[in-house]
């Protein structure tokens, strides 16, 4: 599984472009109300990292999913999850969103 920094998105975007790549936080909600990324050439979707086992059809396994959530961890997990349940285009963003305001986007903000 790929592990791509914020700062490498747009490589990765590009490595996908006309699949409809996907940046799944796995966040909770109120996380994702306190600090949320602007979906630029990518489609934005939020499952929680606990309804991700339940939200598996909602998923295509042939979709580029980069997933996300506050450092890292958690989304490392559900790429881990996804791989083992025969998704095949996974990557994690290391750093999380944390990373992505300081490497992307400092308007985003950081708790």
């Amino acid at each position: 599984m790929e592990q791509i920094r914020p700062a490498q998105l747009q490589e990765w975007l590009a490595r996908h472009a006309g699949a409809q790549p996907l940046v799944l936080d796995v966040r909770e909600p109120w996380e994702v109300q306190t600090a949320s990324v602007s979906p630029e050439g990518f489609e934005l979707l939020n499952i929680p990292m606990q309804q991700i086992p339940a939200a598996l059809s909602q998923l295509d396994e042939d979709r580029p999913i980069a997933c996300l959530c506050h450092h890292g961890m958690r989304s490392l997990q559900v790429a881990h999850f996804l791989t083992q349940n025969g998704f095949t285009e996974v990557s994690n963003i290391t750093g999380g969103i944390d990373l992505w305001s300081a490497e992307r986007d400092p308007r985003v903000p950081r708790y």
